[in-house]
């Protein structure tokens, strides 16, 4: 049984909506590796593509990692609402773009937001039901190596991404949950679980509780009527 139908068997409710999840974490915590597994292995997910004012790294692909505009071409966007959010990161601008996330979470899609604490809080302050995981490797020492393990970035950008992690650790109890990144597979089996289970709660479950108590009126009703 794959994973996918292992989910599907083990969750009774039928999703009129998607979810809104918010991943962040320390630049080097493996979010992208992580990210990518997660749409290797489930097929109700979407991933939403942020907007950037950064350069390109090697391998990564317009409109599949990001979407990669002027400072121009980003104030225009924010100018005519089309970001949901946006957070200056380390000289670089980001941002969720409305339509993409609006469209499949209609279709029942988990939507997965990969951005930065201040992107995340601005999420969850307009979507109250989000949910906000946090992401980190098990040590200081294991972040440092990853960062330096990339080979793309200077010694002087690793310095500034490492002080901005050191910022970003005093807001981590924003955060509904933390995940410890020390095994790609274990991490996204916890994640889908994490995520998964967020559906049955009661509140994202309204519109099943109604037809009950509705049902249960009505059977009330016929078998008093009797």
């Amino acid at each position: 049984m794959s994973n996918t139908e292992y989910i599907r068997e083990h969750r009774p409710f039928i999703r009129n909506r998607g979810m809104l999840v918010v991943i962040s974490g320390f630049s080097g915590a493996g979010k992208g590796t992580l990210m990518k597994r997660l749409m290797e292995d489930y097929d109700y997910y979407s991933l939403s593509v942020s907007a950037t004012t950064r350069k390109p790294r090697p391998g990564e692909v317009d409109g599949r990692d990001y979407f990669f505009v002027t400072k121009e071409q980003f104030f225009e966007m924010l100018k005519n609402d089309e970001l949901l959010e946006y957070a200056n990161y380390v000289d670089n601008f980001y941002g969720t773009p409305r339509s993409y996330v609006e469209q499949e979470m209609a279709k029942g899609k988990d939507v997965i937001l990969e951005i930065e604490m201040q992107g995340a809080l601005k999420i969850k302050a307009k979507f109250p039901e989000s949910v906000l995981v946090f992401i980190t490797p098990p040590s200081v020492e294991e972040l440092s190596d990853r960062l330096r393990k990339r080979g793309t970035e200077t010694e002087e950008t690793i310095l500034k991404r490492m002080a901005k992690a050191a910022q970003e650790a005093e807001g981590i109890e924003a955060y509904d949950y933390i995940l410890i990144n020390d095994n790609l597979d274990k991490t996204a089996k916890h994640l889908n679980y994490l995520i998964q289970d967020q559906h049955m709660r009661v509140r994202s479950q309204i519109a099943f509780v109604e037809k009950m108590r509705n049902d249960l009126r009505a059977y009330y009703t016929n078998l008093n009527s009797i």
